[in-house]
């Protein structure tokens, strides 16, 4: 390179250009990076939140439904199934995407056609008891063994109304759906039990009585010593009611 003064003009000119735009480039390449941090750490932040609010949301819902769920076994005793089938109620409006609150509000309703002793309002509660379970199963996405078991006793709601006139509709509807109950699930207890009650109403001289319920009432009580539910939150009652009649044995 030619040391001329001319070529040292060019040269004191050229390099303070190039590192001036050097210089830019690397300012203008850490506020980029700044700022990707700055969005990854904005994300990161609004993750932790939203998992914190998520789990906060599954505690409050967790706890709601253990308190209403531990109100069962004495449901029918204390004649408050309405009020529990509220509660419930609440949970799944609440929730919106959980189908078990659905499911416990259909029990419990369904329950209540079981003993109101007014037959022209039984109706009107199976068909509530029939929506709630239908919410259920649609949020979950198909029919269960224990989806089953509430159809089944909602079939023999309706047929309390009259027996005599609804047996040969509502009666093997309810069977039906047992023995559905049994299949999709042959560990539970629950289709087993409502067979067993069945058979234990059903008079001597149509094939019932007992005697006959016996050997189903011990096979449900060798299912429900073994059952074990997916969750803390499944379904597992039943136990009170199979004691009882048991009991009727002694």
């Amino acid at each position: 390179m030619s040391l001329s003064p001319k070529g040292e003009t060019r040269l004191t000119h050229t390099l303070p250009e190039e590192y001036k735009r050097l210089k830019k480039q690397t300012i203008k390449n850490q506020t980029t990076t700044k700022k990707i941090k700055m969005k990854k750490l904005v994300l990161l932040a609004a993750i932790i939140c939203f998992a914190s609010f998520t789990f906060a949301q599954s505690d409050k819902y967790t706890s709601a439904m253990k308190a209403n769920i531990a109100q069962l076994d004495s449901m029918m005793l204390k004649n408050n199934g309405a009020e529990i089938s509220n509660n419930f109620e609440r949970i799944a409006d609440a929730e919106k995407t959980q189908w078990l609150p659905y499911y416990y509000a259909a029990y419990c309703t369904v329950t209540q056609a079981y003993s109101e002793k007014d037959n022209s309002k039984k109706d009107a509660i199976a068909d509530k008891a029939q929506q709630l379970i239908d919410k259920a199963e649609t949020l979950l996405g198909k029919e269960t063994s224990e989806t089953d078991v509430i159809k089944s006793m909602i079939a023999t709601s309706h047929m309390m109304v009259d027996p005599q006139s609804r047996y040969m509709t509502y009666g093997p509807a309810s069977a039906e759906f047992i023995e559905k109950a049994k299949t999709l699930d042959p560990t539970n207890p629950r289709p087993v039990l409502l067979e067993a009650e069945g058979k234990f109403y059903t008079p001597e001289a149509y094939g019932g009585g007992k005697d006959v319920a016996k050997e189903s009432f011990d096979k449900a009580k060798t299912l429900n010593e073994n059952f074990k539910p997916e969750t803390e939150l499944s379904p597992n009652w039943g136990g009170g009611a199979l004691q009882y009649f048991l009991s009727q044995y002694k």
